[in-house]
Order: C-alpha cells, then structure tokens, then sequence
C-alpha cells in the first residue's frame, strides 16, 4: 500500500476542524460537529487535542500562515516593481479566496472577536511594515510618483475592493439576479480592473 496517501487521525481531524471552524467560527462549532466531520468518536478527538480551543489556535495560524504567506512572497519580490505587485497581490488574493470562500468570514469574525491573539501568533505589523511593498509604496510618496496617500487607507481601499464582492456575493446575486458562472466571470473581470482603479487613486 502506498504510505504516501494515508492521512492520519490527527491530520483528519484538522482538515475536519479547519472545514467547520471556516464555516462556522469558534463559538458556534461543537467537538461533536469536528468528531463527526472527520469520522471519529469525541473521546479520540480529545486524546490528540485535548480542547476546542488548542485546536482552534492551531488551525487558526496555519489557515493566517497559509493565506499571508501565499501573499507576502509577492510582496516581498524584490524583482517586481509596485504596479506589478499591485496586479498580482490582486489576481492571486481573488485566486486564493475562489479556493478557500469562507477565509475571509472567518478571518473577519475571528480578528474581531480576538485580534490581540492573532497579533500574538502572527507578527503581521512586523511583516507588513518590513515588506518590500511597503518601502516601494514609501519609495513613491517621497520621489512624487504617486499621491502622499496614507500607507493604510491604501490598503484598505486595495483589500476592500478585493474582498467585498466575496463577503457580498449573496446580497450582490440577490439584487442583480446573477448565476454562480456569471458571478464568476464578474470577479475574473475584478482582476483586471482593480489594479486599474488603484492606479487612478493613487496618480
């Protein structure tokens, strides 16, 4: 038998957690709920993670570790120039969140209810401010090349354009009566004209 495609108990358990936690954030998720989305009973559940909570935390930081890690290896591109940064950070962020849908409810309900322990985990100020994005953007403002635009109202603006489609979709086919392929096809054109959008801002 091939080794190479069994999956143990624990990673079972936190492919299980991983699902549930996305889709329903802490509070609301049961071990049963884990337990039973990974095929186990409760009480070996509790032998390799002995709470909800050790297991949140674990699934928590390599779902933000995963996510930013993806997006900070292009922001930290020495090689590319801030526009180009600017397109891909914007392709790949709508290409992550088409795989993962529930990252950015659950990024969003959880850095609300505990920020301090996202900050502890992950030194998101560190990386961020020390990025080679951030310099370039700093680089800009001080040569003229783009407004003196406040480096977090920028994002903001960069992050919002990206995310608010997915975190609206339901309200947004709703009211324009798209399909799932229409949806889709809105957000590939998003690619497109987000960098285009910031670009204008920022001139």
């Amino acid at each position: 038998m091939d080794q190479s495609h069994v999956v143990s108990t624990e990673e079972k358990i936190k492919i299980a957690a991983k699902s549930i936690f996305h889709k329903k954030g802490y509070a609301a998720t049961r071990t049963r709920d884990i337990a039973e989305e990974a095929g186990i009973n409760l009480a070996l559940l509790n032998y390799y993670f002995r709470s909800k909570e050790r297991l949140f935390v674990i699934v928590m930081i390599e779902t933000l570790s995963e996510f930013f890690g993806s997006i900070m290896s292009l922001m930290n591109n020495p090689e590319t120039s801030l526009e180009e940064k600017i397109e891909s950070f914007s392709a790949s962020y709508i290409d992550l969140i088409f795989r993962e849908p529930d990252i950015p409810m659950f990024i969003m309900s959880e850095i609300r209810n505990d920020p301090e322990q996202l900050l502890q985990k992950i030194d998101l100020r560190n990386v961020v401010f020390n990025s080679v994005f951030f310099k370039q953007f700093n680089e800009a403002v001080q040569q003229g090349r783009i407004k003196n635009l406040n480096f977090i109202h920028f994002m903001m603006n960069l992050v919002g354009l990206i995310v608010f489609p997915f975190i609206g979709k339901p309200m947004l086919m709703a009211f324009s009566g798209m399909k799932e392929d229409q949806f889709n096809a809105l957000i590939e054109e998003q690619k497109l004209m987000i960098p285009v959008w910031v670009k204008a801002m920022l001139n």
